[in-house]
């Protein structure tokens, strides 16, 4: 009896194994076949932005945009907005994800009509191909799509009635038609979860279905005049009510009770008009400070700020090599956090939906126009070097200049040295800081390097040198002040790290890029900032009292109390503040270009791996022309 129970146990137990086997063979084979789908479509349909999506890499951990369920097993989530997809959807591609929940290719240039093999995905629950090109009518019944829960078809050019069965979809809380070219009457609605509604802009006539009349006239504005007309005198009219008593009209003179009645009705209208201009007053001084929680403009919504043709005049433009799956939508739509505030504007966090966190800096005093801040963008993005931070994308309107780079959640070199306050300082050492200096020298020497040898960054201080994932320095916020007032580059360095021929010129250049350079390397050995005061509140310039201790021999007073504790390195400290003290010479001719910098700190960073070994190489600048 116990050889049959434990032969038992034995057959139970491989019989397991064997479906587990054949379940993950399956699994495979099935994620297999989602991933040639991908491939098929992505080479089937041009795109302007590239995919990082390698057949020789996993499709769920690695592919933009591409999320798989919770065993690895299918392919459930598709975003890929404003990829520049151009050209219609070819056939037997997405279709054959089966599995697939959420399709978003919203803010493209994809045109041809309607897929009709998308009636394959049955388990579609969210569906986004807004702002697209697509043209012709709409399914006639795709009933098949039971779980439908968003549809947002809008800023196309489809046209024909609105099929009957999008209106019987029980599962369905939000759908927007809008700024299409719909025709003939909209079917009676059985859709008891729909939250939000949009059929404006389109060529609808008719009367609105009892069913709908609970939405406001505004999501039917913009079609014929006869749905307008119904929309509008649907609206509840409230009348007075009949006053029975002869007795109380009046003939040419109002009652004590209606002239009290007046002064009243006029006192609260000029209560609510006081309480509306304090409103205004409290969101303009808001826009003024930023809008922290979202980077949407001024209450602008997503829909007005990109443009319904798509066109270049409002379109978030992604550099090449970028793999950011978003559009301005998503960015206006992020929840932000304000990092900082300077000259050129305000920096946000800004965390998408998906998780995706990027930093929004928000120019201000732009002074050029579209073409030439375009021109500076292009300048500025084609720059890829390990020590400068790239340029992902830009935005240009009227009213309104982004740029987005990718966010470093370790903070700006001036977080670490100084903190909020002095607190939450991070305490950096001889060897960080080295590679700190190197790092920031290689940037700027290639920004110089640029445009002809003729590139300024214009803005150098602590607050914009970051730690790339080799923890040495790299360089934001580049060559801004070209585009900003004339006055920006003045304001931008009034904090210790202007040149002083800047009080005149106010035109950056290469040589006060090197004095800026200068007095980070200044904050480094002393730990200070360039502008700070006394216990008796006097206020200290760095360069200023630098030369003041130096010229009285107390070199040994000068440098951080941090690096004093790390034995051996006395004369590496002497020769950097040498080096500093060259860059911050009044005289802009008699400093040092920065590729001299670099060749100097570069052979105090030799020496000191001689004592100390380190698993760094340090790697040669690219050649650039002028180099």
């Amino acid at each position: 009896m116990k050889r049959l129970q434990i032969f038992t146990l034995f057959f139970l137990e491989g019989f397991f194994l064997l479906l587990l086997q054949i379940h993950g063979s399956a699994a495979a084979t099935l994620v297999e076949n989602d991933k040639q789908a991908l491939l098929d479509f992505a080479a089937k349909l041009p795109h302007l932005r590239a995919l990082n999506w390698n057949e020789q890499f996993p499709v769920c951990n690695y592919w933009t945009g591409v999320e798989c369920s919770e065993d690895g097993s299918r392919v459930i989530s598709l975003r890929l907005p404003g990829v520049g997809f151009h050209g219609p959807i070819p056939g037997n591609t997405l279709s054959r994800l089966s599995a697939l929940q959420i399709l978003s290719l919203r803010s493209n240039g994809i045109n041809g009509s309607f897929p009709l093999d998308f009636g394959n995905l049955r388990n579609l629950s969210y569906l986004y191909l807004q702002y697209n090109n697509f043209k012709g009518p709409l399914p006639l019944d795709f009933s098949v799509w039971k779980n439908l829960t968003v549809i947002n078809l809008s800023n196309n050019g489809f046209n024909g009635s609105i099929p009957y069965w999008i209106m019987h979809l029980n599962q369905l809380t939000s759908l927007d038609l809008a700024n299409n070219s719909l025709s003939g009457e909209i079917p009676d609605s059985r859709l008891p979860n729909l939250q939000f509604l949009n059929i404006s802009y389109n060529n609808l006539n008719g009367a609105v279905p009892k069913s709908l009349q609970r939405f406001p006239k505004s999501v039917f504005l913009g079609n014929n005049d006869s749905l307008l007309e119904y929309t509008v005198s649907s609206s509840p009219i409230v009348l007075a009510p009949r006053d029975e008593n002869p007795k109380s009209k009046s003939v040419g003179k109002l009652s004590e009770r209606a002239f009290l009645e007046i002064v009243v009705a006029v006192s609260v209208v000029g209560l609510l008009g006081f309480g509306f201009l304090l409103f205004v007053c409290f969101l303009k001084r808001k826009k003024e400070d930023g809008f922290p929680g979202k980077l949407e403009r001024g209450g602008m919504s997503p829909e007005k700020a990109i443009s319904r043709s798509q066109d270049a005049n409002n379109r978030l433009v992604f550099f090449e090599g970028c793999n950011y799956a978003f559009d301005l939508e998503d960015l206006l739509r992020a929840s932000a956090e304000v990092l900082g505030k300077g000259t050129f504007g305000i920096a946000y966090k800004a965390i998408l939906e998906d998780a995706t966190t990027v930093v929004v800096k928000r120019l201000k005093d732009v002074s050029v126009g579209k073409r030439e801040f375009e021109q500076q963008m292009e300048v500025v993005g084609t720059i890829k070097h390990e020590n400068v931070i790239e340029l992902r994308a830009y935005y240009y309107s009227k009213d309104e200049k982004l740029m987005v780079y990718d966010y470093f959640s370790q903070g700006s070199v001036a977080s670490m040295l100084h903190g909020k306050g002095g607190e939450n300082r991070t305490h950096l050492d001889w060897e960080t800081r080295l590679k700190i200096a190197i790092g920031a020298a290689r940037g700027i020497a290639r920004i110089h390097a640029e445009n002809g040898g003729k590139l300024v960054h214009g803005n150098f201080k602590s607050a914009n040198i970051f730690l790339n994932s080799r923890q040495y320095g790299c360089v934001s916020d580049l060559c801004l002040s070209t585009i900003t007032s004339a006055l920006a580059p003045r304001i931008a360095l009034a904090a210790g790290y202007r040149a002083p021929e800047l009080t005149d010129t106010r035109k950056a250049t290469q040589p006060s890029d090197v004095y800026s350079f200068g007095v980070m390397l200044l904050e480094l050995l002393t730990g200070k900032s360039p502008v700070h005061t006394t216990n008796g509140d006097e206020i200290i310039h760095l360069v200023r009292w630098v030369h003041s201790v130096v010229r009285e021999e107390w070199t040994a007073e000068v440098f951080d109390v941090e690096l004093l504790r790390y034995p051996n390195i006395e004369e590496e400290l002497v020769e950097m503040l040498q080096i500093a003290m060259a860059c911050v010479v009044r005289v802009p001719d008699q400093r040092p270009k920065i590729l001299e910098v670099l060749k100097m700190i570069e052979n105090v960073r030799q020496r000191d791996s001689e004592n100390r070994p380190s698993s760094d190489n340090s790697t040669p600048i690219p050649p650039s022309p002028g180099v």
